[in-house]
């Protein structure tokens, strides 16, 4: 059994205002992101004007955040917001959801992309093969807020977590991190340079999203209110096993050349 390091979720504090490691891997995330997008349009020779990434990029960040609260209200907790309502808008007490995220962000790309008259599956393309850097941030900013922590194991690796009870238990975020982060980012950036179609690389993170986020529920605790669908699937593998159908049939939809 390893012991879990107790890292303080706030790195300082000024008056009413803190600043949480949490908030910084967002924080670590996007930049990560914008910057690997401009190197790649730099690179590749894109005729991407700089000030149209730089508000899609603003646009996304806006669709992300609240999207992934509203996922997590819509998708985690429902019974419990519709008796407090007010309560959706209180991000500061934590609560948030990759697939609602992955909506929103959608929702609000669509939107600009098509607003300045974009190649919507090419510059999805483009931005796609960051994501895993910023999810595995969020990932790390989990553990180290010691939550959405895995099940109880004999694992020599496993870790007794402050809420999580006396009993050791899988460090699933760091799971969740390496598949999620690290192994979808390497795959997704060697892809991108090899694809055969545009949306080639968005179908392909759907896919493989879903697959890693899958098998990693296995490991992780599900959430206590929701517990487990059919007595088998959690609600995490229920979105992300959503995403795999939804990735193969963009995959077959997008089978199409890429023009010269």
């Amino acid at each position: 059994m390893l012991q879990f390091p107790h890292i303080d979720p706030v790195i300082f504090k000024i008056g009413p205002f803190a600043m949480r490691w949490y908030g910084l891997m967002y924080v670590f995330g996007f930049v990560s992101s914008y910057l690997l997008v401009v190197h790649q349009m730099k690179k590749k020779k894109l005729e991407f004007d700089r000030e149209i990434i730089d508000d899609l990029f603003f646009y996304l960040i806006v669709g992300l955040i609240i999207g992934a609260r509203f996922g997590y209200v819509l998708f985690y907790n429902l019974p419990f917001y519709l008796e407090n309502p007010l309560d959706a808008f209180a991000i500061w007490h934590g609560g948030m959801s990759f697939h609602g995220g992955l909506i929103g962000t959608f929702v609000a790309g669509y939107i600009v992309i098509k607003r300045k008259k974009l190649n919507f599956f090419a510059t999805v393309d483009l931005f796609v093969p960051t994501c895993p850097i910023g999810i595995g941030f969020g990932r790390l900013g989990n553990f180290i807020n010691g939550e959405l922590f895995g099940k109880t194991s004999t694992v020599p690796w496993a870790m007794v977590f402050p809420d999580g009870g006396s009993a050791p238990r899988h460090p699933s975020q760091l799971y969740e991190m390496f598949f999620e982060g690290i192994v979808l980012f390497i795959i997704l950036w060697i892809y991108k340079d090899r694809k055969k179609h545009e949306g080639d690389v968005f179908a392909l993170f759907l896919i493989l999203y879903g697959v890693f986020r899958s098998f990693c529920e296995l490991f992780r605790e599900p959430d206590s209110q929701l517990g487990y669908f059919f007595g088998l699937l959690s609600m995490g593998q229920i979105l992300s096993l959503s995403m795999v159908a939804l990735g193969m049939a963009l995959k077959w939809f997008v089978r199409r050349p890429i023009k010269p």
